[in-house]
């Protein structure tokens, strides 16, 4: 297979009920964007609803069979979680007027069965330790009145604290619900209608005439084409797997060493989740919690994003260089022809997504819902030009059963985070965290630093990185800011290091997924992983010691300034942790002389 090329889905093959699910999904976060404001507990229980069937009863574009006490639960999992979503949607007018308590034990019923779908749902997504943070939250909240100390609470009535959870907006249906099903879910859509087409084809292709040449060419195809990928999956599983599975064979054909290869992959995949526009639905919640706008977002995680994915390229440079790792040969690269009839598959619609998004002032899902519709249209068409009905209907089909089935699992993340983040409200544990974060720490920033880089790490190991990111900014970003960081770097700070577990044992999950698929040994991936993802250990300590790097709308030479700066001090840094066995003294003075660019910051006053 070409290093440009990628399989396509027919979604025509799939069963009609799951095509049916897919575009009622799909058609309904769409409709949600031009069909003006309805209550919030009409809308969140009917995005829950349509996620529901993707992780219980369909397997493989298709309905399970039944088969023994098995199908049994999920059906009956299912049917709990959908009646109790219908109740609520069906009973919301008259539910606002219960003021998040819950009236007999015929609701109490409905609320706990709701909780436990969604903690089921969360577990068949990301397996357990979510939903079992969930469940502790949950414990604490209805039992920490009888814990001594600061961290005891002083309790609450069970129909209250059910209640504020489950028909009010305080827990499944509160603003990360809102974000899951206003923001992400179009974003996603957009994602997928772009690589159902031939936009996929026009990210490798372009990634590979850029890259392809160069020594260590595959290598850098693969960081390029994660780069452009991630951009809009912000998924690193979904990067390794749909990337990798053309970049890795073409390293290993090349020669590279195959745990390098699988690093490589792993690294430049992970960095999907801090690309804008998508950021893994990152920059939708930073939003939300914020109260900033998008493009503030955007233009903050840019330069930051690219420095790592720099960082990166040089690791691969170095390692080249190092062992000799040649680029491909011109045979094997796209032709310029190729390039420009797949480029306009994922230009255009990126250009009327920045074009709405910047020139009109309209809201992030607006802009992506009309570039969702542009890419719809050139689905109608392939690289040459020509229409093919049924084609382009196999790729309309396939793209909405994958946009369905990601809305599904990432708001499962976020309705179970949401009851967490809801637990925190109520029993403000989240304020006492952050004093016992300011005591460990002497109020000295770097540590309280230290120990949240560390609490996302271990909370990032099993959790997603939206998720870990929300708890972890919850419980410790208000300590952050009380020792003097504004809110925007504490964001930006824990998201970064919420992502560390993704290529740091002992669960790097992405570093699995690619040593799997190169047949490589796991452990000397994660040893290549670490040093090519140095950035993502250094850039978000960076961004404090440098805060104008995050603030480029008021002050774009210093925000460059600081860019640059640091780009030199990850390139002195990145060198001596690829080389510090064979020129260990040299090494030592480029890593101090890399380190002092990142950190030293007061240069003319313009960090």
């Amino acid at each position: 297979m070409p290093l440009w090329s990628a399989p396509k889905q027919d979604g025509l093959r799939a069963h009609p009920i799951a095509l049916l699910l897919a575009f009622a999904s799909v058609g309904f976060h769409l409709w949600l964007i031009f069909g003006g404001l309805l209550p919030n507990l009409l809308t969140r229980p009917v995005h829950l609803l349509l996620v529901l069937p993707w992780i219980f009863v369909m397997r493989a574009d298709r309905p399970a069979r039944w088969r023994g006490w098995r199908s049994a639960v999920d059906w009956l999992f299912f049917l709990a979680g959908a009646g109790g979503c219908l109740w609520v949607a069906l009973n919301e007018d008259a539910l606002g007027d219960q003021y998040g308590s819950l009236r007999g034990l015929d609701q109490r019923l409905i609320a706990i069965a709701l909780i436990l779908v969604v903690l089921e749902a969360a577990r068949r997504a990301v397996k357990l330790a979510l939903p079992l943070i969930a469940l502790i939250a949950l414990a604490y909240g209805l039992l920490g009145q009888h814990l001594p100390g600061r961290f005891g609470h002083a309790g609450m009535p069970i129909d209250s604290f059910l209640g504020t959870l489950t028909v009010a907006e305080g827990g499944l249906w509160g603003p990360l619900t809102g974000i899951s099903m206003n923001v992400v879910a179009v974003f996603v859509i957009l994602g997928a209608v772009i690589g159902a087409g031939e936009g996929g084809t026009g990210f490798m292709a372009l990634a590979a005439k850029l890259a392809g040449r160069l020594r260590a060419g595959a290598a850098k195809v693969s960081i390029l084409a994660s780069a452009l990928f991630g951009s809009i999956s912000g998924s690193a599983s979904a990067n390794v797997a749909s990337t990798g599975a053309v970049t890795l064979p073409a390293m290993k054909r090349l020669g590279y060493p195959a745990p390098f290869a699988a690093a490589v992959e792993a690294v430049a995949s992970s960095g999907g989740q801090i690309m804008p526009p998508l950021m893994g639905a990152g920059a939708f919640v930073m939003v939300e919690l914020l109260g900033v706008s998008y493009t503030t977002i955007m233009m903050a995680a840019a330069l930051p994003a690219i420095l790592f994915f720099l960082a990166a390229w040089l690791g691969v440079e170095w390692f080249a260089r190092r062992g000799n790792l040649r680029g491909m040969a011109p045979d094997e690269l796209p032709t310029t022809r190729l390039v420009l009839a797949t480029l306009p598959f994922f230009a255009i619609p990126f250009g009327v997504l920045l074009i709405v998004l910047f020139a009109t002032g309209k809201t992030p899902q607006y802009a992506a819902a009309l570039a969702a519709f542009a890419g719809a249209l050139l689905l109608f068409a392939d690289r040459t030009g020509k229409i093919d009905l049924k084609a382009a209907l196999g790729r309309l089909c396939a793209g909405a059963l994958e946009a369905a089935r990601q809305i599904a699992t990432i708001a499962a993340i976020i309705i179970c985070a949401g009851l967490v983040i809801g637990v925190l409200n109520m029993t403000g544990l989240g304020v006492k965290v952050t004093s016992a974060i300011i005591a460990l720490s002497g109020g000295e920033l770097w540590i309280a630093l230290l120990l949240t880089a560390l609490a996302c790490l271990i909370l990032g190991m099993e959790v997603p990185t939206t998720a870990a990111y929300v708890i972890c900014v919850s419980v410790a970003g208000p300590a952050l800011q009380e020792l003097g960081l504004p809110a925007l770097t504490v964001h930006m700070f824990v998201f970064w290091y919420a992502l560390l577990s993704t290529i740091t044992p002992p669960v790097c999950g992405t570093v699995f997924i690619a040593a799997g698929m190169a047949d490589a040994p796991w452990l000397r991936v994660a040893g290549y992983a670490m040093r090519l993802g140095l950035g993502l250990y250094v850039v978000p300590l960076a961004l404090v010691a440098n805060p104008a790097l995050i603030r480029p709308d008021e002050g774009l030479f210093a925000a460059l300034f600081a860019f640059a700066k640091i780009g030199i001090g990850l390139a002195l840094t990145s060198w001596a942790v690829v080389n510090m066995t064979r020129r260990p003294a040299l090494a030592a003075v480029a890593a101090a002389a890399g380190v002092g660019l990142v950190f030293y910051a007061p240069f003319f006053g313009l960090s």
